[in-house]
């Protein structure tokens, strides 16, 4: 177990989470995750007289539910670090851990170099700044509209409410991703139409290798073309995992695209689109899945306003 490893997790722990010597510390981890969960254990015990240590069989998908025990354990602690292979964010564990007024930081899928290079090293005060102004942006917003390689895809967002996640967690109820940097709302349910090109990554795939093209109606994933489409549309499934989730966009300037959607999805010059659930971020969806495909160097529009052309804020 890495030294330095351990000094990041008492940073993390400290700084972006505020533990106190009095409260109750999760670390939930796998057994995929097994070594960064214990390291983070042990900087946990430097900080909290009380940590706890939880670890879970690997799940089979981002978005599936934790064991019941594990999901009780999450909703009596303060302050829960998830991590694991496979993204718990969007889990009713996590919204009821949240709801009980715990503050959550998960890290899906987490390497030991993301410990200490890339987005987790960012000004998390200008992750901050950037992501506070997208998101007072789309809560003005009714529709948004996505161009890309001569493509165009549209949705509501119409009375929807953003959603910040900056890296830093330190009040009653606060959750989001570490590393992190992002603004993310959920589309209305049937809105969302058009051809969406994605090309950076892809949850279940990882870094894509070349662009690949879906096909949405009525808010609704039809088809995918492209080399990895059986993949991910038997990860979805042929019901709600089809469901047009989430949009988000990518606010820290230290990410870097790796194939890890955790850091992926934080890239500033990019957006992400998600299918799956959004019921624990103001959707009406439950689909026990949630996977996202990163868009590179993306143009899109907030009503008519210009917000990023071509991968540049404007």
């Amino acid at each position: 177990m890495s030294e330095s490893i351990i000094e990041t997790s008492k940073k993390i722990l400290k700084n972006n989470l505020g533990v106190k010597s009095t409260e109750n510390v999760l670390i939930l981890s796998d057994e995929d995750k097994s070594e960064l969960g214990k390291a983070l254990y042990k900087a946990a015990k430097y900080l909290t007289d009380n940590p706890l240590y939880i670890e879970i069989p690997n799940s089979s998908r981002a978005g599936e539910e934790p064991p019941l025990i594990a999901a009780k354990a999450m909703e009596l602690s303060d302050v829960v670090v998830c991590i694991t292979k496979n993204s718990v964010t969007h889990t009713k564990a996590k919204e009821n851990a949240v709801l009980a007024g715990a503050r959550v930081a998960t890290m899906p899928g987490i390497t030991s170099e993301m410990f200490a290079n890339g987005a987790i090293t960012a000004d998390y005060d200008e992750v901050e700044k950037l992501t506070d102004n997208l998101i007072e942006k789309l809560n003005d917003t009714k529709n948004v509209r996505i161009v890309k390689n001569g493509q165009q895809f549209t949705f509501s967002v119409e009375n929807r409410v953003g959603i910040r996640s900056v890296g830093v967690y330190k009040n009653s109820g606060e959750s989001g991703n570490l590393p992190s940097g992002e603004a993310y709302i959920a589309p209305v349910e049937g809105s969302a139409n058009g051809t969406l090109i994605v090309d950076g990554s892809f949850v279940g795939v990882g870094k894509l290798k070349e662009p690949i093209k879906l096909i949405i109606e009525n808010g609704r994933l039809l088809d995918i073309k492209g080399y990895c489409s059986k993949t991910i549309l038997d990860i979805l499934g042929p019901n709600l995992g089809r469901n047009v989730a989430e949009f988000g966009i990518g606010t820290n300037r230290a990410a870097r695209l790796t194939g890890n959607i955790l850091e992926d999805e934080k890239v500033a010059g990019t957006v992400h689109v998600a299918f799956g659930s959004n019921k624990t971020f103001g959707g009406e969806t439950d689909a026990g899945v949630h996977l996202d495909g990163i868009i590179l160097e993306p143009t899109f529009y907030l009503d008519d306003e210009l917000i990023m052309k071509e991968g540049k804020f404007i």
